[in-house]
């Protein structure tokens, strides 16, 4: 297909989406990020950005889309279905364009206006104007943009800062689950930074509280090895 055209797969018949969630001011989250966000959930209208595509994006929104939000992932070329799920997504209420083409921008305004949630994986960074006319496509609509990237003036953001992986012996073993130290931070009341360590995922491919000290393995069991990744 060629870049200017959007490559869109349905997991399912794409419903409008008033027929959930119409009028909520605040889309919910998995508990492991309430006390992480200013307002403990997803505001819409509002923009948001998780570091680089991985986990960490598709459980931001995991707790919505299992409350029965439509969420539409955008410029990302494999996404884990299956890792999607284990977090909470619910694939019969998720879009997906891996290529939407050089009119992206165009893609995701009009997705905007019809998905409570819209991940966003930038070809590069927007400049301004082109982030302005995506934040007020936000408010205007209602719904909330969620960035793996760089969004200067995002409500807030959320980034890994250090993992723990555990399972990993002295040169045997399987990767069971990421301990990872999870900073958020943003504008107005966002501005405060907060921290905390989630497993993401756990062992069974869930994401929830994990311990705060390096010793501690919350819920889950840890191995006395772990093995060390940058976020």
């Amino acid at each position: 297909m060629g870049t200017g055209a959007a490559q869109v797969i349905s997991l399912s018949p794409v419903r409008h989406r008033d027929d959930v969630l119409a009028g909520e001011g605040l889309l919910p989250v998995l508990p492991a990020f309430r006390e992480l966000l200013p307002a403990g959930g997803l505001q819409r209208g509002s923009v948001l950005t998780s570091g680089d595509w991985g986990l960490l994006c598709l459980a931001l929104v995991a707790g919505a889309s299992a409350d029965g939000a439509w969420c539409a992932v955008v410029g990302v070329p494999s996404v884990g279905v299956r890792a999607a799920a284990d977090v909470g997504l619910d694939p019969a209420r998720l879009l997906l364009v891996p290529d939407p083409g050089r009119s992206w921008p165009q893609v995701v305004a009009s997705l905007l206006d019809g998905f409570d949630v819209v991940l966003l994986r930038p070809p590069d960074r927007p400049p301004a104007q082109l982030r302005h006319r995506l934040e007020a496509a936000a408010r205007r609509y209602g719904s909330v943009l969620v960035v793996a990237g760089d969004w200067p003036g995002a409500s807030a953001r959320l980034t890994v800062t250090d993992a723990q992986w555990t399972g990993i012996g002295s040169g045997h073993g399987r990767l069971q689950a990421r301990r990872a130290r999870v900073v958020a931070g943003g504008r107005g009341a966002g501005e405060r930074a907060r921290s905390a360590w989630l497993w993401l995922p756990g062992p069974d491919g869930s994401v929830s509280m994990a311990g705060d000290a390096a010793g501690e393995s919350g819920d889950y069991p840890a191995a006395p090895e772990r093995l060390r990744s940058s976020g």
